[in-house]
């Protein structure tokens, strides 16, 4: 599979790496892809026809719950902290003009 990788596949790969790699670099950069896709190769040899595909390694589901109010309305209780209110609102100085 390695000899597939092109002088082009590599200029392509290196300006999509945003790397300038010398000649010896490109050498050993092409060897490693090529290894790689050889992986790869063997890999497609597996029967995976009876293994049912998969989003995550482990099962994954949402939990659902009810959406209940527990704390209720303290709007009264937390406006008499406030330095001053309005309409039910806090009340601050302006910042700018």
């Amino acid at each position: 599979m390695a000899n597939i990788i092109s002088d082009e596949t590599m200029e392509y790969v290196g300006i999509l790496a945003k790397l300038e790699l010398a000649g010896d670099e490109k050498e050993a950069a092409r060897r490693d892809m090529g290894r790689m896709l050889d992986y790869i190769d063997k890999l497609r040899v597996l029967d995976t026809e009876e293994v049912e595909p998969m989003s995550h390694v482990f099962a994954v589901q949402n939990v659902f719950r009810e959406d209940i109010v527990t704390n209720g309305d303290r709007r009264e209780e937390i406006l008499k902290n406030a330095p001053g209110t309005k309409d039910g609102m806090f009340m601050v100085p302006r910042t700018f003009e």
